[in-house]
């Protein structure tokens, strides 16, 4: 199999598996995460699904890379729109039919479901960023500011969720006049998604690097 197929589908499955874990966070009913929280807050106020609001969120964060780069954006990268797309999808596809069982009353089910979820998201990620042809919009934003700023990609990553979470609680102060659907569970996958990530990365190292080994050409 071509290593550009190969990476692609890899990335499509990273991209599922993302979803599963944001659905596993969003069912756990203590918030969402970064990426999710402002799509989550507006399906929790108006008719949309969460999914379809992520799918309206990726556009607004691929014309934000757009203008920030302007001539140094590479073309290539509009496909996060389809990205988004199926990243919307998926995420529909994950809560309304494959966890629709999950409804946890108890707190510690609760923080039981959300754990599982970031472990999921964490995997999820590992894989995006092994399959190294896309990112998600969210990691797009984050990356296009980094190019330009010069600052360190983790810097801006978390300047970028910490962003999400703000606009997010503000959305929902706004039209629900309350703090709604960013909780705790928001905070924890902040903290934790990134460090199974990079955990997954270091025990799958052996796999990834016989999967696309270093010496090919991107």
């Amino acid at each position: 199999m071509n290593h550009i197929v190969r990476r692609y589908i890899f990335f499509l499955a990273g991209l599922f598996v993302n979803s599963l874990g944001v659905a596993f966070i969003t069912r756990a009913d203590l918030g969402t995460s970064p990426i999710s929280s402002v799509p989550y807050v507006l399906s929790l106020n108006f008719s949309f699904t969460l999914g379809q609001y992520t799918m309206i969120f990726s556009a607004v964060l691929v014309l934000l890379q757009i203008l920030i780069l302007r001539k140094d954006y590479k073309p290539i990268q509009l496909l996060q729109l389809i990205v988004g797309v199926l990243f919307g999808y998926f995420i529909d596809f994950s809560m309304d039919v494959l966890l629709s069982w999950i409804h946890a009353d108890l707190y510690v089910g609760k923080i039981i479901y959300l754990l599982i979820g970031c472990a999921i998201l964490g995997y999820g990620v590992f894989m995006e960023v092994a399959a190294n042809v896309l990112m998600l919009p969210g990691e797009g934003l984050a990356n296009a500011i980094h190019i330009k700023s010069g600052r360190a990609f983790g810097m801006t990553k978390v300047c970028v969720d910490v962003s999400f979470i703000v606009c997010a609680a503000l959305l929902s102060l706004l039209f629900a006049h309350k703090i709604a659907g960013v909780r705790e569970g928001t905070v924890i996958s902040a903290v934790l998604v990134g460090t199974l990530s990079r955990f997954y990365g270091r025990l799958m190292k052996p796999v990834t690097d016989r999967l696309f080994p270093a010496d090919e050409k991107q």
